[in-house]
């Protein structure tokens, strides 16, 4: 069976919302330096109270390799149509794994508590059940819509859509500043 046409059985499967969980990075505090000392080897802050080891791992696969995504988002009047790909194989298939994995998690209302991951997700998780997908893959690459008709879950999906692409755009300095603007420093 052809990727594409798995990936996409794969996605119809799965409706939920929500690309989100894509927002990771941690650090570690220096000891006695007063300084901080980024840990983007080990990726520490990946790890979530609810994430599975192989969560971690795609989004460690992501960050490592997100000179290699690319990603366009169009904001709707009642959510987002975002189009994300990579020019790696790998990267690709564990963005598409996290994306599927993610909207499932959103619809089950299954926060992952990512260490670092954006308090926009908050909305997500309570409001799964107001969020409506529709995933594909396809050869312009993962294309991901979602609706609401809560004002207030389009505004965080809007906003999501931005952090994202800012991560796509790049990778862990994206999470550092928006950490350090929203007041959760490390």
């Amino acid at each position: 069976m052809k990727r594409s046409v798995l990936y996409s059985l794969i996605a119809v499967a799965i409706v939920g919302a929500g690309v989100g969980g894509f927002l990771v990075a941690q650090s570690m505090h220096g000891h006695g330096t007063g300084t901080h000392v980024h840990d983007e080897v080990n990726m520490p802050g990946l790890r979530g109270e609810n994430a599975s080891a192989e969560e971690s791992a795609e989004l460690a696969t992501l960050f490592r390799n997100f000179e290699t995504i690319t990603r366009e988002v169009e904001n709707l009047p009642n959510g987002i149509r975002t189009v994300t790909r990579s020019s790696d194989t790998a990267v690709m298939d564990a963005l598409v794994s996290h994306a599927v994995g993610m909207i499932d998690r959103v619809h089950a209302k299954d926060d992952p508590k990512i260490i670092i991951q954006s308090p926009t997700l908050e909305m997500f998780f309570l409001h799964g059940d107001e969020i409506s997908s529709t995933v594909s893959v396809e050869d312009v690459g993962l294309v991901v819509v979602q609706t609401s008709d809560n004002p207030d879950v389009v505004e965080a999906m809007q906003l999501h859509a931005a952090e994202v692409t800012a991560m796509a755009d790049r990778g862990m300095a994206a999470v550092h500043q928006m950490m350090m603007e929203q007041g959760r420093g490390h």
